[in-house]
């Protein structure tokens, strides 16, 4: 009789075991699934495009002048190199303007295309800048690549928003 007892509980602990375990296997195999998904199946991210003046905006181009540009280094308080370029953006135009965005772009000394980032100079939000006005800007880096060639990147008006 003692023998049946313990035949009796092996089913059950067959049971009993196999439940947790598969589970675990269920979760393994979903894991496993959606990297799967995460790294092969999915879209990848499209690149994001500069956006191109509009052609009125690149008519109005012209009537934009940067000038005393200069970029100075700094070491920041975390021993990290800040790099700012400052000078002046006036707007020599009959428009008013409410947004103006440039692309800096950074090259290595090959001349290659390190770093284009777009930052705004004119900002939404403000008082604009008005016809004939002049007005100082500050664009200050701190994640420009260590192969980057030390020359003052390349300003490129990108974006004007008028002021309706």
């Amino acid at each position: 009789m003692a023998n049946k007892g313990k035949q009796a509980d092996a089913p059950r602990r067959a049971e009993f075991i196999s439940a947790p375990l598969v589970v675990i296997l269920i979760a393994v195999v979903l894991v496993a699934g959606a990297g799967f998904w995460f790294l092969f199946l999915r879209a990848p991210a499209q690149p994001t495009q500069p956006m191109t003046l509009t052609p009125e905006a690149k008519a109005y181009v012209r009537s934009l002048a940067l000038s005393n540009v200069e970029m100075k280094a700094h070491q920041s308080y975390m021993k990290t190199t800040l790099v700012e370029i400052t000078g002046n953006i006036t707007n020599n135009g009959k428009r008013k303007l409410k947004l103006v965005e440039i692309n800096c772009v950074f090259y290595d000394p090959y001349g290659q295309l390190l770093l284009r980032e777009r930052v705004a100079i004119v900002k939404r939000g403000g008082s604009g800048l008005q016809p004939g006005e002049g007005r100082g800007f500050r664009l200050p880096f701190d994640s420009i690549p260590s192969s980057w060639n030390q020359a003052l990147p390349q300003l490129v008006i990108a974006r004007i928003d008028f002021e309706d």
